[in-house]
């Protein structure tokens, strides 16, 4: 297939940051996705709606003139978090979600929940209003392995907590392993997951053979190639269970090309055309549409898009850099590489 026409995709998983990081984030989003979960991890993180929707109004202003851009607003859960907060997630247009980072997973996730156990009176609101809990999935205890961390976060905490909550809405972000997607697909419809493209074109080897690449750094890491093997599996497969989620995250250069380099991919100006490229890559372009289109703006209750749009089979080489910020450069994900497809 040479060309495909699609509803414009949404992603359900961006962080765009905030202030002067945005005339660069919000512009290379919008010019991909028509909605987007914006993640809340700022500083000081968005704990409440009104916080959400202040923070919404700065977005838009980055929009560009002629795009129609749909931010969707998330909030941070933490150990303070109160129920009542769940019932004007509800109520409100644009807040769709609220975010638990286990405190310290993460880039600025040291606010995030201590122990999901201080927190269930929240939980249960969720449940109870069908708001969605977004999790970023693994354990942070320092004795366990790096590329452990998800599986025992599915073993010791999400089973439990669906034990207790058993129709809570939820969604497993960024998933990386094959025993999270075998969770996904034992659990009824009110759990889901979104996918990276970065989990779906790299394995642990890009990261780190010939010399560690910061900037396939990301949290969860890249894991084996089975597992990448087993993502693309249930990525293609058509289950609306799956949908598309970027986690597009930017870090200035200096700050990936260090000894203490920040966990993040920027995948965000070519974000739709990675995926068509590990789409394509098992014979399953046809599967794009739903992934990235469908079933996400299902899952959250929102209508599909009206518009589209159409990639075509055409090389692309992917930028060495982006301006960012004053002065400094992005390295967007795959920098200076070919791919096979191009948003026209």
């Amino acid at each position: 297939m040479e060309t495909i026409t699609l509803l414009q995709p949404d992603d359900w998983h961006a962080h765009l940051r905030d202030g002067s990081a945005l005339k660069r984030t919000v512009p290379d989003l919008a010019k991909q996705f028509a909605r987007a979960i914006c993640m809340p991890n700022l500083v000081p993180p968005v704990k409440t709606v009104d916080e959400a929707l202040a923070y919404r109004e700065r977005i838009l202003a980055h929009v560009p003139q002629g795009l129609h851009f749909d931010p969707r607003m998330v909030l941070y859960f933490t150990d303070q978090t109160s129920p009542d907060e769940v019932a004007k997630i509800h109520a409100s247009d644009y807040v769709n979600a609220i975010k638990l980072y286990p405190a310290g997973a993460t880039t600025n996730s040291d606010n995030g929940v201590s122990d999901i156990r201080k927190v269930y009176a929240v939980i249960e609101q969720l449940e109870e209003y069908q708001v969605p809990l977004l999790l970023h999935g693994e354990v942070t205890h320092q004795h366990i392995d790096i590329f452990d961390r998800e599986k025992r976060f599915l073993d010791e905490v999400l089973t439990p907590l669906l034990r207790q909550f058993p129709k809570l809405k939820l969604v497993l972000e960024h998933i990386t392993t094959s025993e999270a997607a075998t969770f996904v697909l034992e659990y009824d419809r009110n759990v889901a997951a979104t996918i990276t493209p970065q989990h779906l074109l790299f394995n642990r080897n890009d990261l780190l053979v010939g010399g560690v690449k910061p900037h396939f750094y990301c949290l969860p890491i890249l894991k084996r190639q089975s597992h990448q093997q087993t993502l693309l599996e249930v990525a293609t497969s058509g289950n609306p269970k799956f949908f598309l989620g970027t986690d597009s995250a930017p870090h200035a250069r200096h700050a990936k090309e260090n000894a203490c380099g920040c966990a993040g991919c920027y995948s965000a100006p070519t974000a739709i055309e990675l995926y068509a490229q590990a789409f394509d890559q098992v014979g399953k372009i046809e599967r794009l549409e739903g992934f990235a289109s469908h079933f996400g703006a299902d899952f959250y209750g929102l209508p599909r898009n009206e518009n589209s749009i159409t990639l075509v089979k055409e090389d692309q080489v992917i930028p060495t850099a982006l301006d960012y910020l004053d002065g400094e450069q992005i390295i967007p994900l795959y920098a200076g590489q070919t791919i096979a497809w191009r948003k026209v």
